[in-house]
Order: C-alpha cells, then sequence, then structure tokens
C-alpha cells in the first residue's frame, strides 16, 4: 500500500480550526499515515509561537525571575486547542510535570522540545492514531550530530507495522538520555527521517505558502512559483538563503530517492512544489529554476608570481582559515592569483591574525581585503541544454550598469555565482529575474 508521510508546520497546527483543516488533509488520502507535528505557530500577526514563549520561559526560569506567567500563556495555548476539539487527553497533568521540570532547572533543549511533544499528543488524541516520542526513535551522538543509522534502524522497526503514527518533530535524545534538539525548523528533519524509515512513496511538508517561488518577493514583485525542482538544484537554492523547507531535511529523502513535496494547508488543492532526485533536462524545462542569494561576504584576494608552480599553495592558504575555525564559501583562482571568500562576521574577530598568518605561509605579492560582498546563485538543470545562458545574465547586469566582483561556475552547470556589492543586491536579482522570466 501506498505510504506518505505528511509535516505540518506550526502555522498549520497554530490552533483548533487548524487542526480541523490538517484532519481533512489526511482524511484525502488513506495513505497518508504518519504525521508530524510542528509546535503551534503564530495566529495572527503580532502573535508568539509557542517555541518563542517556551525559550523565553526557561530563560527567565534559569535567570531566576518570574516564569510561571509566560508559562500560564503556553499552557492556555493547548488547553484552547484541547477544549475546542473535545479532546481526552490528560493535558493537565503533562503541563504539571513539565512545569516541575522547569522550576527544577530543565535545560533548553527540554523546555523547547515539550512544544512539539504536547501538539503531537494533542494531535494524536484528536485523529485517533498512536503516539510515538520521539525520544524514543530518533538518536543524537555525543557531539551532537544525529546518529542517523541507529535512528533508521528503531524506527523502521517500530513503524513496521504501518499503524497510523504521529511522531512529534524537533527532538531526539541524546546518549545520555537528555532530550536533544535539531536546530529551528527541526520538524522539516524529524519528517524527512520517518519518511526515509517507512520507505515513504512521498514526504510531504505542509505550509503557509504553496511550494519555492523563483526569487524573494521582497525584491522581485510577484515571482514565478517553481512547480518542480531537483534536490540538487533545492540545496544551491537553500544555502543561498532559499528558507521554505529546512536545508538537513533533505538529505534523509535524498539519500534514498524520496520525492518532498511542499504544500500548503490553507490552499489543499494546489499542487505545490516537487522536490525530486532525477527530473527531465529538455527543451521544454525553463533555463533557471530560481534565483537566491546573501549579503555581508569578504573576499581575500592573494596574488603571486607563480603561484601556479608552487606546491602546497591553496593547502597553506585553507590552513590559515581551518586554524581560525572559518569555513570558507567559494575560492575562485587564476594561475597567479586565488581568492578565499568567506562570512563577513566570521572573518571580522580573526582578520588581523588571518592576514598575518597568510603572509607567514605562502609569502603573497599582493594581499588585500575587500568586505562588503554579496553572492547570488542563479539555479537551474535547464542551463545544460540552453546555449548562451551566462552571456544573457552578464548583459542582464551589464544593462543594470552592475559591477561584477567575482564569477563561479561549477563543472555540472547546474548554477552561476557572481559577487555583487552588498549595494547592488537586489538590482542584481530583479535583472536576472527579468532576463530569464520577465
Amino acid at each position: 500500500m501506498k505510504k506518505i508521510v505528511t509535516k505540518f508546520g506550526g502555522s498549520s497546527l497554530a490552533d483548533a480550526g487548524q487542526f480541523k483543516k490538517v484532519k481533512g488533509i489526511l482524511e484525502m488520502d488513506p495513505a497518508r499515515r504518519y504525521v508530524v507535528p510542528s509546535a503551534p505557530g503564530r495566529r495572527f500577526d503580532g502573535d508568539d509561537k509557542v517555541t518563542d514563549l517556551l525559550y523565553r520561559c526557561q530563560r527567565e526560569a534559569a535567570a531566576g525571575g518570574a516564569w510561571q506567567d509566560t508559562f500560564d500563556r503556553i499552557a492556555a495555548r493547548y488547553l484552547e486547542i484541547a477544549e475546542e476539539l473535545g479532546l481526552k487527553v490528560d493535558l493537565a497533568s503533562e503541563l504539571d510535570a513539565i512545569s516541575e521540570k522547569i522550576e527544577s532547572g530543565a535545560n533548553a533543549d527540554f523546555v523547547a522540545s515539550r512544544g512539539e511533544y504536547l501538539n503531537g499528543l494533542l494531535l494524536a488524541d484528536y485523529l485517533g492514531w498512536r503516539f510515538m516520542d520521539a525520544a524514543k526513535v530518533i538518536f543524537f551522538h555525543e557531539d551532537g550530530t544525529l546518529d542517523s543509522e541507529k535512528t533508521n534502524v528503531v524506527m523502521m522497526a517500530l513503524l513496521a507495522d504501518e499503524e497510523p503514527t504521529v511522531v512529534p518533530g524537533f527532538y531526539g535524545v541524546s546518549p545520555n538520555g537528555n532530550i536533544k534538539t535539531f536546530s529551528r525548523g527541526g520538524s522539516d528533519i524529524t519528517g524527512a527521517i520517518v519518511a526515509r524509515a517507512v520507505v515513504a512513496d512521498a514526504y510531504e511538508n505542509w505550509t503557509d505558502v504553496s511550494g519555492f517561488l523563483m526569487a524573494d518577493p521582497r525584491i522581485v514583485r510577484n515571482p514565478q512559483e517553481i512547480s518542480a525542482v531537483t534536490y540538487a538544484e533545492l540545496r544551491e537554492l537553500s544555502y543561498m538563503g532559499a528558507s521554505v523547507l529546512h536545508e538537513d531535511a533533505m538529505f534523509p529523502v535524498h539519500k534514498v530517492g524520496i520525492p518532498t513535496i511542499i504544500r500548503n494547508t490553507n490552499n489543499p488543492t494546489h499542487p505545490g512544489t516537487l522536490i525530486s532526485l532525477h527530473l527531465p533536462v529538455e527543451p521544454t524545462v525553463p533555463t533557471i529554476s530560481g534565483i537566491a542569494g546573501r549579503k555581508g561576504f569578504s573576499v581575500i584576494a592573494i596574488e603571486k608570481a607563480m603561484m601556479n608552480s608552487e606546491l602546497g599553495f591553496g593547502r597553506k592558504v585553507l590552513q590559515v582559515f581551518e586554524e581560525a575555525g572559518i569555513s570558507f564559501e567559494h575560492m575562485p583562482s587564476g594561475i597567479d592569483s586565488i581568492s578565499v571568500v568567506v562570512a563577513g562576521d566570521a572573518l571580522e574577530p580573526h582578520r588581523e591574525e588571518i592576514i598575518r598568518r597568510i603572509a607567514d605561509l605562502v609569502q603573497p605579492d599582493v594581499l588585500s581585503i575587500h568586505d562588503h560582498m554579496a553572492i547570488i546563485a542563479t539555479v537551474g538543470r535547464g542551463m545544460v541544454s540552453n546555449c548562451g545562458t551566462a552571456a544573457r545574465l552578464f548583459s542582464a547586469m551589464s544593462r543594470a550598469n552592475i559591477n561584477v566582483r567575482m564569477i563561479d561556475q561549477g563543472s555540472s552547470e547546474l548554477s552561476i555565482i557572481v559577487g555583487v556589492d552588498d549595494a547592488d543586491f537586489e538590482r542584481t536579482i530583479e535583472a536576472i529575474y527579468t532576463e530569464f522570466v520577465g
């Protein structure tokens, strides 16, 4: 029988009315038998997300301040949902137990995780489904990274009976038995983990938008929707700032070839955006799938005559950044030059040290740092089959009087990355979008 894993975000489960929408969506397709809920999100502009309230509550308690008022607000959200839906779960006992934990010094991971835990209990009761505590099936290593193989083995065994199940998102358990959370948005990762474990036919990620847009709507007015994208394209777009789906949520399902579909809880008939391992590359495929970028990079430019013949030159340069604990973003190079692009805020505390170490290790002829650069990725599997893509992109930038500070294109021809001044960031995205989409 077909199996679909559904993850519902905080806006999808913000109140009792949204719970009813979720139940309706699940009843539309009997293959939807595994649900991963987030904690309740905002109900209206100016409202608080429950996860934010939980973090605040824990900070207030840890500081020895008054935290009960914040906790009462949290409790009221859940009690209101339970009352309106006529649920039978013993929510009062659960809330009392959490309150006692907070009072006795529970850490931020435990307190924050209770948002998803409680919402999972409510949803399981409302649906009449089994509740499976994520702390029983999601495991972390000592260093805080996910123990993906142990998690997959245990979860696969416990879900093998195919009974409809609710698994709360965002958290698991450390080797010492303490609750450990993913980074914010981590319920996406839980959903992908469940999809891998049950070998789902699809992983549906339900949120408050109907999929991905080709560009940031704050920059481009009414950008077109992306109907389908590969995991490789999405990896490029997510890294550069597209944020509908948590970046780490791609890997569990990508690994086994399970497609992901971004859907809108408030518009469930919209097809959303399909994310798949393989999609056709043919003349009908648009040249580009999307444009995304980020500001605030710095470029360390190094020039030295005959650099290309000096064995280990690049390794020595990167060693400096490794010693400083800084990851590099890009490293365009020429015969006698090499540039290392890093996040400006990561560089700032180590700027003088890095200049000194590079000078000591490779004795460059010229060494300089250029700040305030934005990086923009134009991504699309259609680039391979469409000649002149780069020429069109740079012509569009030229017509907009935008100076290109960096160019980088991978061998896969999946993306073209350009660096421009931060001040030209929005204009660059607008110019590229207008050229390829109109």
